[in-house]
């Protein structure tokens, strides 16, 4: 694997880390603002937000200028992001630093799995897109909980300023490590556009969006399941997050290394195990070793789906794929926003803390469902679906791919 793909990686780990690391130093951002704990989420759900929608906007901004100058950009941005959210003096700009950075993230994991894709043989592209991914799977392991720490010895304030100086080192990985590949002719932002209309590709985005949603069904509300059902302490929370994580790190690499060889059977096994493994969370979790041993399975599974589903995307959208790419890396945070909201909704229903598990192990089986349908398309047109001759510029058209 090319040295480039670990400036990739270093992004990665620093994007991630900002994104999660939050969720563990809310009480002390709301106690320096005097706002409550639900309007501090609020630098939850706007960076979500602000990722869903600066993927495709990003993107557009930058069809002029090349990949590598871009992704340069997102990372300066980044880290004015977060300096942003380090020295601010009320909530609000908190709040605007948040967004600034989070309008990296998307654009950011979509041009790198491009890029990452182009640097390796064709035969190599799954796993390429997982080494890059492995900085956001490792800052769920070491990044969030060394955060953490420092937030609660430093103040959080210092957590924002280690993780701008992380998003500086990316930076500087790219500028030297990451060649600048040249951009595919002809392809113009409507040609971008064009690959909305395979069906294909859709199909990859609502697997991303109901698949990765099943898992955060069940971990957004892991607190209260883990302490209020399988009877830990609340200082094992953290732990069990970092097994979270570890299943995290061992489901990116098996899923990129496998969907190099058999994307579709990849895709069929991780998101079957993980509707079975989710459906039996809500008995698991009322043993403390059985619940810690799904709690990896759930990462593991759960990211098992990512590395195929994002070059699921690229080979459908093969030709122009820089957009698509990104406005699925938003898709894995629509599906977060999604399942926790309908996980929510179960728990004030009455039916209990483990009733999202259900939600989730419905919301992967619907993600099965459409894997096979994809398949099936794919083998009744001998197309997989894909944009008609003459919608992209005829150095661009590929035949198309089957797993």
């Amino acid at each position: 694997m090319p040295l480039a793909l670990l400036a990739l990686a270093i992004g990665a780990f620093g994007i991630g880390t900002t994104e999660f690391v939050i969720m563990g130093l809310l009480p002390e951002v709301a106690g320096t603002f005097g706002v409550s704990i639900p309007t501090a989420g609020f630098l939850v759900s706007g960076y979500a937000v602000g990722v869903t929608l600066g993927a495709p906007l990003m993107t557009v901004l930058g069809t002029k200028i090349s990949r590598k100058r871009m992704l340069m950009l997102l990372m300066g941005l980044f880290v004015v992001g977060n300096v942003l959210s380090a020295i601010a003096p009320v909530f609000g700009l908190m709040l605007a630093g948040r967004i600034v950075a989070s309008l990296a993230h998307g654009a950011f994991f979509g041009i790198g799995s491009v890029v990452a894709a182009e640097l390796v043989a064709p035969e190599k592209k799954a796993g390429a897109i997982a080494m890059m991914f492995t900085g956001l799977t490792v800052a769920n392991v070491v990044g969030v909980p060394a955060g953490t720490l420092i937030g609660q010895q430093a103040g959080w304030r210092a957590t924002f300023f280690a993780v701008a100086a992380l998003g500086v080192l990316g930076l500087v990985g790219v500028a030297k490590l990451v060649p600048d590949l040249p951009k595919a002719e002809g392809v113009r932002l409507r040609h971008e556009l064009a690959a909305f209309r395979n069906v294909q590709v859709l199909l990859a985005m609502a697997m991303t969006v109901l698949g990765f949603g099943g898992v955060f069904a069940a971990i957004t509300y892991i607190t209260p399941m883990m302490t209020g059902v399988a009877g830990y302490a609340d200082t094992s929370v953290t732990w069990l997050l970092v097994l979270f994580g570890l299943g995290m790190v061992a489901g990116n690499l098996i899923g990129g290394r496998f969907a190099d060889r058999a994307l579709m059977p990849m895709l069929y096994v991780s998101l079957s195990g993980l509707a079975v493994v989710l459906a039996l969370f809500t008995v698991a979790a009322h043993d403390k070793v059985a619940s810690a041993v799904v709690v990896f399975l759930i990462g593991a599974l759960g990211f098992a789906t990512v590395p195929p589903l994002q070059k699921r995307v690229l080979d459908q959208a093969a030709g122009a794929p820089t957009l698509a790419s990104a406005v699925n890396i938003g898709a894995f945070n629509l599906g977060n926003a999604l399942s926790a909201w309908l996980g929510g909704i179960v728990i004030a229903a009455g039916l209990g803390y483990t009733a999202p598990n259900w939600v989730g192990a419905a919301l992967a089986a619907s993600a099965l469902a459409l894997a096979f349908v994809s398949s099936a398309l794919e083998r009744r047109t001998g197309t997989g679906g894909r944009v008609t001759a003459g919608s992209v510029p005829e150095p661009a058209r590929v035949t198309a791919a089957r797993h």
